[in-house]
């Protein structure tokens, strides 16, 4: 596959479709955007196609774009003033370079027979620069100011990104200025292969800077090192991997629009809430008292204030359940007034074995709902059995030994084999 398929795009083909292919819908698009019959606004798209349609028509030209893309174009020698229409076509600036409509081998002017006036040259923009910012929960709750130590290239105020004064720039003469040099290595009979590399006397950089005349202060490197401090601010109700955009405050480089730095948020665990959108959840323990009979437990909220949890007697609280609290969430991003809910899942803990007395059970029993009637079982097939306390680490076996062969009352249980007064595990 290319490495690029805008071209492929603009003509509406695959890219691996025909020559053939390519041709006739180049036909077909042409008779529908030529300015002579379309009118004028449609002539740079005309342009679009009708490059694409001279690129990906040539084989060798075709070649050369699937394998490097615009770079390959560029370094392929495609003409005078090609960076602007490459540049218009694959999203960075460029004036035209096309003359008025007449003469041309598509009846406009230009190289490629296209016409249309020029357009104003724009800066091929920089790259942007991402940087994580970790923030507590209570930062996204109650909103924060926080100061980022950037390092970032400016252009060097010595010789304002000349890299040296006078005429101490010149061209690549081995690389024409592209900074890469591709050659043709041959592979066997008939069969070449096209390679490209850095070119090892710019180093990449398609200019050579005479020793003498270099600049002092960047070596000739054009840029020099900056430390900026950006205060990044934390809205109220902003989310993990929202993003914070300063605009131009990226490396610089001369000639070149410079990039933004993209601040992107990274909420850190919080020990008591987790948030899900703009609602907070959390985990509550209380014991069966509590849950049986109610409770006021204060619980410290994110902003700093104590919420005191109230729940009355006689509204019993079931483990595992989940009550919520209206308004108590996050504050939601760009409208802090209004606010999400907090959900509480409640853990209960009941007695430890044994720690209630039979006779006390047995006035507990009194005040609770009644036991539910009975079935009558009668017959010399009913077994009564016992449930005995399981881990679920443990084994059936291991239950079996520790809760019954244990016991010193081995005689009652029929002794250590397995006769019939072994009783039943279950769990």
């Amino acid at each position: 596959m290319p490495v690029d398929t805008k071209l492929y795009d603009l003509l509406g083909v695959s890219p691996t479709a025909h020559t053939n292919e390519i041709k006739k819908q180049y036909k077909k698009l042409a008779r529908q955007y030529h300015p002579d019959k379309a009118g004028p606004e449609t002539a740079e798209k005309f342009k679009e196609i009708s490059f694409a349609h001279e690129v990906l028509s040539d084989p060798e030209k075709r070649e050369m774009y699937d394998r490097f893309g615009e770079k390959g174009l560029m370094e392929g020698g495609m003409g005078h003033g090609m960076e602007d229409l490459l540049g218009h076509i694959f999203g960075h600036g460029g004036g035209s370079m096309f003359g008025g409509f007449g003469g041309g081998p598509f009846g406009m002017g230009g190289p490629f027979g296209m016409g249309g006036g020029k357009r104003r040259p724009q800066k091929r923009r920089g790259e942007d620069t991402v940087h994580p910012l970790k923030v507590k929960l209570e930062d996204l709750h109650n909103g924060h100011v926080s100061k980022l130590k950037l390092r970032k290239k400016v252009i060097c105020s010595a010789c304002k990104g000349a890299g040296g004064k006078g005429n101490a720039v010149q061209k690549c003469h081995s690389c024409h200025g592209n900074g890469i040099k591709i050659s043709i290595q041959p592979l066997g009979p008939g069969m070449v292969q096209q390679v490209q590399r850095v070119c090892p006397d710019c180093a990449g950089e398609g200019e050579i800077i005479d020793a003498k005349n270099r600049c002092k202060k960047c070596l000739g490197k054009k840029v020099c090192d900056e430390t900026k401090i950006l205060e990044v601010h934390v809205d109220k109700g902003m989310k993990n991997g929202q993003k914070v955009t300063f605009r131009g405050e990226g490396d610089q480089q001369p000639g070149i629009e410079t990039g933004d730095v993209i601040i992107v948020l990274q909420q850190q665990p919080h020990d008591r809430f987790t948030r899900q959108g703009d609602d907070l959840h959390m985990d509550l323990t209380i014991g069966i008292t509590e849950a049986l009979c109610g409770f006021k437990i204060p619980i410290q909220h994110l902003d700093g204030r104590e919420l005191l949890v109230t729940n009355s007697a006689g509204k019993v609280v079931e483990p595992d359940s989940v009550r919520v609290i209206i308004n108590q969430g996050m504050p939601m991003h760009r409208n802090p007034l209004e606010k999400g809910n907090l959900y509480i899942k409640f853990t209960v803990v009941f007695p430890e074995k044994s720690h209630i007395e039979v006779e006390k059970l047995k006035a507990l029993e009194a005040f609770l709902p009644p036991r539910p009637k009975p079935m009558d079982f009668e017959g010399d097939d009913v077994e009564e059995v016992m449930l005995l306390n399981f881990n679920e680490t443990s084994s059936a076996d291991d239950v079996y030994r520790s809760d019954i062969y244990d016991d010193d009352n081995d005689d009652e249980r029929g002794g250590h084999g397995h006769g019939p007064g072994v009783q039943c595990a279950t769990q």
